[in-house]
């Protein structure tokens, strides 16, 4: 038995369902009735020692565990074919002589990795979309939603979602605008 302490009525449960209906938690003492059922329960799963299926209470990892028995379908004496052919792989190339270097093969992957273009700048909240439009919008000229639109990608729809739910809601930004005479509406952060 391992060192894990369970109650005699968790034990009780734990080795009814792993001995008699493969998992499934389905039977209690006589004594446990009710409300002690599911505070049974509770306890068990609490400790992960059970796990929900559905509808279905199941013997998890660690109710096995803490009976000592083995999990169905593990087994610690018999491996496959497979594993058997990759333990001889794996002994054969740690069993074989090292590669001398080739100093010709080294050069040229040398100026292979040296002919790498750099890698795209990775996307983080400085250089975002967003972070754009909240440039666009303090500066003293502000932006227009067609602006917006064009440095962004996105539709109007979404840049005037963008100032009601991330800018004013999420970022708490105050948006002021205001529309010349035959002019587009001009958004500035205020």
């Amino acid at each position: 038995m391992s060192s894990i302490s369970l109650t005699p009525t968790q034990q009780a449960i734990l080795a009814h369902a792993i001995t008699h209906t493969a998992g499934r938690i389905e039977w209690f003492p006589d004594h446990i009735k009710g409300g002690a059922r599911q505070k049974v329960l509770d306890g068990l799963a609490k400790r992960e020692f059970i796990r929900q299926v559905g509808k279905q209470w199941r013997v998890a990892v660690a109710g096995y565990d803490a009976l000592d028995v083995p999990r169905p379908g593990i087994s610690k004496k018999r491996i496959g074919k497979f594993e058997a052919q990759l333990d001889r792989i794996i002994a054969n190339a740690e069993a074989a002589p090292p590669v001398p270097a080739d100093p010709e093969l080294e050069a040229a992957v040398a100026a292979a990795e040296a002919s790498f273009a750099p890698l795209a700048k990775p996307r983080t909240r400085a250089n975002s979309k967003q972070a754009e439009v909240v440039r666009m919008l303090q500066r003293p000229e502000g932006a227009t939603v067609r602006q917006i639109c064009d440095a962004t990608g996105w539709q109007a729809h979404t840049v005037r979602g963008a100032f009601s739910g991330a800018f004013k809601k999420k970022l708490g930004l105050t948006l002021v605008s205001d529309k010349q005479r035959g002019g587009e509406r001009i958004y500035r952060v205020a």
